[in-house]
């Protein structure tokens, strides 16, 4: 199980066996603080009572020694691991988590009590999965590991698969496998012999909700520049190397700009560039990094070099995954672990300060269906969808093409769908969906609801953009954003860290008012004052882009034969799990131009190449 996670520890490894308990822990090390032994795991603590494996950093363990030793509790290592284990020790596991400022995910195995717990940090930076295969409870980083386990015999779970065909990804606490599990951020799971296992939850975005501070714009901006510079400074610990991210976006600006403002040196920053219209990023971060003084490297990509890469997507991500900037994230995370082993990014910015577009988005379609009554658009939405996008289509020549909008008839027919929405949270799961109606698409499944179904939220969270942003922080930046930044970074042995994501960050961006994240149109505003400290507007202000790819012009052309073999019709039916009229009936949507299909129809390849690559057999 080690072995298979060499490439996230590449530093040293070990293991720790309790025969008569039947429990082994293993660990893969990259070596980050402390470079001696005595970072190595797994790690005993001084009574002898308890053993941890764990993986990621704890930012504030200098704090924590600090406060054991008043406690007299000696620390002899500069290592994180061992202040870890003896708080655990001291304080116990749940209190202990409350304390940690970090990204991390471990076990902790008390030999008295005979109990394992299972804890991942508040966000979800890091992952852990467990599950029983035959009497056996695996746990491990990544499902590659519990699949090296004798016995492994994995069956798809075809109603969490249903939800990953809306979502890209397969939402917590479900994996791809019934009965594999993701634990879920700011959880903790105790594991006895011959009990049932108890989960309980030591941090919730959702108690982060409350009264908007009082505070001005301006003293607001002061204690979120004061914030975030600690927040940033924490997380530049290391012993190694240690560089960022750079898009020359506001995120990972103001990361770039609070490393520099606190450095002797300049900081090392590294920029993908893209040879492609639209897509290309470096010259904006090379305007931000010369400004800054920045040590900047970057490297420009062509589509051959991002092509190579998709067979090997399935290998960094052991489980169907669907955001395709997975492929530039690899690119710029494998370019950067060349000068580096650490490095900071910008993820979180968007979900902590409001900066999606879906945002402003949703909320002005939510004003403008309560200003018309539901039979209106439900008459409206009747008459749109009286003719096939394609008779739209044909309608809509007699447009001059300057005022035309591209793929008419199917823009039209998604404003139809929009009309017939009851509540804000439908609007939501519109926005956030890949395929609208993912049960027709899984033979047999039915979609298990994540908590975008959550019935009684918009009580609790009555402001709609809160709760956008909190259902957002509590799925799509754990199960897709930071999943995709620690496979692709882990890939190659690159710790990333993102300060953005700091608790007490979050917790600040949570209790700030409407205005101070989305103000004229335009999302991020008080992150942005803080960013204007340091860097002129003119050199960060431009639409917002996703870091992504040309998916669309790629699957019409160079992958278009690639494509076709994985949803052919003989293959789908073969496999028995997908309907293929339905996937068939989209491609042909895609060749043809009629409609946007790009996104869903990625969603199938990749789970058609994860199927090749982990299931033997396909369907199996």
């Amino acid at each position: 199980m080690t072995t298979a996670l060499a490439h996230r520890g590449p530093d040293g490894a070990d293991d720790w066996v309790d025969p008569a308990a039947g429990l082994a822990l293993g660990h893969r090390r990259l070596a980050i603080v402390d470079l001696s032994p005595g970072g190595n795991q797994p790690r005993i603590s001084a009574s002898g009572r308890y053993v941890i494996t764990y993986n990621g950093e704890i930012y504030n363990y200098r704090d924590l020694r600090v406060a054991l030793a008043q406690s007299g509790i000696s620390c002899h290592s500069r290592s994180d691991v061992e202040v870890l284990v003896e708080a655990c020790a001291f304080w116990g596991v749940e209190a202990t988590a409350q304390r940690l400022n970090g990204m991390f995910a471990f076990a902790l195995w008390d030999r008295q009590e005979r109990a394992l717990t299972l804890v991942r940090d508040p966000l979800g930076v890091k992952p852990l999965y467990w599950g029983r295969v035959g009497s056996a409870l695996l746990f491990g980083s990544e499902l590659k590991a519990l699949a090296t386990y004798p016995g492994w015999a994995p069956e798809i779970d075809r109603d969490a698969l249903a939800a990953y065909f809306r979502h890209n990804y397969v939402p917590a606490p479900r994996t791809v496998y019934r009965g594999i599990f993701k634990l879920e951020p700011g959880h903790l799971l105790v594991l006895r012999r011959g009990e049932a296992e108890r989960m309980s939850r030591y941090w919730d975005a959702e108690s982060l909700q409350g009264d908007a501070a009082s505070l001005s714009d301006g003293e607001t901006t002061e204690r979120l520049d004061a914030l975030l510079r600690d927040a940033v400074g924490a997380q530049m610990m290391a012993d190694v190397p240690l560089g960022a991210f750079l898009s020359g976006g506001i995120d990972s600006s103001t990361v770039v700009a609070l490393m520099q403002a606190q450095s002797t040196r300049r900081v090392q920053t590294f920029t993908l560039g893209f040879r492609a219209a639209g897509y290309d990023e470096a010259p904006a971060a090379r305007a931000v990094a010369a400004h800054l003084g920045t040590e900047h490297t970057e490297l420009y990509v062509g589509a051959d070099e991002a092509r190579r890469l998709i067979p090997r997507i399935a290998d960094w991500f052991d489980e169907p995954f669907a955001d395709s900037s997975q492929i530039p994230t690899y690119l710029v995370a494998e370019m950067t672990r060349r000068h580096v082993t650490v490095a900071l990014s910008g993820d979180g910015g968007d979900e902590v300060f409001g900066g999606y577009n879906r945002y402003r988005l949703a909320a002005g379609l939510s004003r403008g269906l309560r200003l018309c009554p539901l039979p209106l658009r439900s008459a409206a939405a009747a008459a749109l969808s009286a003719l096939p996008p394609a008779a739209w289509d044909a309608l809509s020549r007699a447009i001059p093409a300057r005022w035309r909008p591209p793929q008419s008839g199917d823009t039209l027919h998604k404003i139809a769908a929009i009309l017939t929405l009851r509540d804000d949270d439908a609007i939501y799961r519109r926005l956030v969906s890949q395929w609208q109606d993912p049960e027709r698409l899984v033979i047999g499944a039915r979609e298990h609801e994540s908590a975008l179904w959550n019935g009684t939220l918009a009580k609790r969270v009555p402001d709609f953009l809160a709760r956008m942003q909190y259902l957002d922080l509590v799925t799509y930046l754990p199960d897709d954003i930071l999943t995709k930044v620690d496979r692709t970074s882990m890939a190659v042995s690159l710790e990333a860290r993102v300060p953005l994501l700091d608790p007490r960050v979050v917790a600040f961006g949570a209790r700030l008012r409407p205005r101070q994240k989305i103000r004229r149109g335009r999302g991020k505003w008080l992150l942005r004052q803080v960013l204007y400290r340091y860097v002129p507007p003119s050199l960060v202000e431009r639409p917002k882009t996703g870091f992504g790819i040309p998916l669309d012009e790629w699957l019409r052309g160079p992958l278009r034969g690639w494509a076709e073999d994985l949803l052919s019709e003989a293959r789908l039916r073969s496999d028995g799990i997908l309907d293929p009229p339905v996937i068939r009936m989209a491609w042909q949507d895609h060749l043809s131009g009629r409609r946007n299909t790009h996104y869903p129809l990625w969603c199938v390849l990749m789970f058609q190449e994860w199927q090749s690559r982990w299931c033997g057999a396909r369907g199996a």
